[in-house]
């Protein structure tokens, strides 16, 4: 009875170990299991994370290699408006010696005929003497001078252009202007064709005194003398008395340059600097080295 008593506690033991050695074991499995799944995830997250910091590291080489190139175009930019200062002043400096009074928007590249110079009557599109002398006096100062500073030029018909030519102008605006005057209960209707005929007529008269202006080409093979009608929407003296008015009946030229983008490009180079500092974050987080 003791034997089968020893026996059975001896088998009941036995049972009890194996059920425990079992559990051991499949609670081990669960372990090995667990470590295997947290080992694989961070392998993983390790190859994102290593794999975010190379894709950092290029995209930071990138943004520099695209800020050299900006800051490129914004120092031609800069010597683009230098050749445009210089091109007014020379302008102002010819008809100064002609005796003829204008004067210069550096920062717009405009050239603006004064009242004494191209005067219009209220109303009145039409060049009276006085104006269609000066406007040829003008015209004569821009066959002169503008040749210089032109990418392309008509002769003997063949359209010849000059290599390696850095800035070039690419269009001259012939703008008309009004006062306020025509415009009445809101309705301007009358001073933007107003403008447009006088623009137009200084146009005619300009090409008809110095028709070689319109064998000079920009780059694209276009005439850079232009037209264009502003109304009484820029006025250069808001006052509303004869003296304004009599001010504001202008005609301007306005200078583009081939390029002429200047601004777009400092806000696309602020937008780099800024994101270039949030990879830097990254990175730096991120713990890689640059």
């Amino acid at each position: 009875m003791i034997a089968e008593e020893s026996a059975s506690v001896s088998e009941e033991g036995e049972n009890y170990f194996v059920s425990m050695t079992d559990m051991m074991v499949g609670v081990l499995f669960i372990f090995i299991i667990m470590l295997m799944i947290f080992a694989l995830d961070f392998r993983t997250k390790t190859d994102v994370q290593d794999n975010a910091i190379d894709v950092a590291r290029e995209v930071a080489r990138k943004l520099d290699d695209l800020q050299k190139d900006v800051k490129a175009e914004i120092a031609s930019m800069d010597r683009s408006q230098e050749r445009r200062r210089e091109l007014l002043t020379t302008l102002k400096s010819e008809l100064k010696a002609d005796g003829m009074d204008v004067q210069i928007d550096e920062a717009n590249g405009v050239l603006r005929l004064t009242e004494d110079a191209v005067r219009f009557e209220a109303s009145q599109s039409m060049l009276l003497d006085r104006a269609k002398f000066n406007v040829d006096r003008i015209a004569r100062v821009l066959e002169k001078v503008i040749p210089n500073y032109v990418a392309c030029q008509i002769v003997g018909g063949q359209n010849r252009c000059r290599m390696g030519l850095e800035s070039s102008v690419e269009t001259v605006f012939i703008e008309g202007h009004t006062d306020s005057t025509g415009a009445r209960g809101g309705d301007d209707r009358y001073n933007w064709q107003l403008s447009a005929e006088r623009s137009v007529n200084t146009y005619r008269e300009i090409v008809n005194f110095a028709p070689g202006l319109r064998a000079l080409r920009n780059s694209r093979n276009e005439e850079i003398i232009s037209v264009s009608g502003y109304a009484s929407t820029r006025p250069i003296d808001p006052n509303e008395n004869r003296e304004a008015w009599a001010k504001n009946r202008r005609i301007d030229l306005r200078f583009v340059m081939e390029v002429d983008s200047k601004q777009r490009l400092k806000q696309i180079i602020n937008l780099t600097d800024s994101m270039k500092v949030e990879i830097d974050r990254l990175v730096t987080a991120s713990g890689g080295r640059k």
